[in-house]
């Protein structure tokens, strides 16, 4: 048994999140009942980069774990064969280097928040973006934005039952495009906070919508007071993009 390096893509939908629940199906449980199926009945533990929440969805989130030295090709196809038919899919597998830890060697994380703006709800990307009709100021969205990069105290975008010992980050970027009747806002730092992604959307999209002026998002995070800051966004928006880590994995 060697330690193997995962690129997984996954759809959250109906999902518990990453990590393994009491009650109800998790990505972990598929992945590690997957890989037991070429262990010998043995069931590894499997470690991400980080944990997603229900509903929320990954294009390469990182996951590592004990495998037998087997061809990466082989590996993907074994696990992806074992999977079936839940939305989780091994893209990409790599040798884990000596030392390398899925979710503290690393070094960035990049999230996309997807919202669909427009007056008809989804249905080809229902559960896959958060529907907003009313027409968004993205403008006005990226200046205050702008107004959260750093490093702050983002207590005010925190969830309550976040488990982070400190509520300082550095947020390296946060943009908001138009893509015709979609807006992206893409969210790249080392490492989040709880709903940190999440609170922030909510509270750009009350900027969007006119409800808030830019100034507004600066008060909330000087506050360092989440009742100042906006709702939290869906999940069915936000996906966990990509990990950055330095040397880069060797995926094939």
């Amino acid at each position: 048994m060697i330690s193997w390096a995962l690129e997984v893509e996954y759809d959250g939908t109906g999902f518990m999140g990453w990590q393994r629940q009491k009650h109800g199906l998790a990505i972990q449980q598929v992945v590690e009942e997957a890989a037991a199926k070429i262990c010998g009945g043995l069931t590894p533990q499997a470690t991400a980069s980080g944990r997603t929440d229900a509903g929320v969805h990954a294009l390469g989130q990182v996951v590592q774990i004990d495998l037998p030295e087997f061809p990466p090709h082989r590996i993907r196809e074994a696990l992806n064969y074992h999977m079936k038919p839940h939305p989780v899919v091994v893209l990409r597998a790599g040798l884990a280097p000596d030392g390398w830890n899925a979710r503290f060697s690393a070094i960035s994380r990049t999230y996309r928040y997807v919202i669909s703006n427009r007056p008809a709800p989804p249905a080809v990307e229902a559960r896959r973006v958060w529907h907003v009709n009313r027409r968004l100021d993205e403008a006005a969205m990226q200046r205050a934005a702008n107004l959260l990069l750093g490093h702050h105290d983002f207590s005010s975008f925190r969830a309550s039952a976040c488990q982070a010992k400190s509520p300082m980050r550095t947020l390296d970027e946060l943009t908001v495009t138009r893509q015709e009747e979609r807006l992206i806002v893409h969210a790249k730092a080392r490492s989040f906070l709880h709903h940190q992604v999440r609170n922030m959307v909510g509270s750009l999209k009350m900027v969007g919508e006119g409800s808030w002026p830019e100034s507004r998002v600066q008060d909330a995070l000087e506050a360092k007071n989440r009742a100042m800051a906006g709702p939290t966004a869906p999940a069915d928006g936000l996906y966990l993009v990509s990990i950055g880590y330095e040397p880069a994995l060797l995926f094939t």
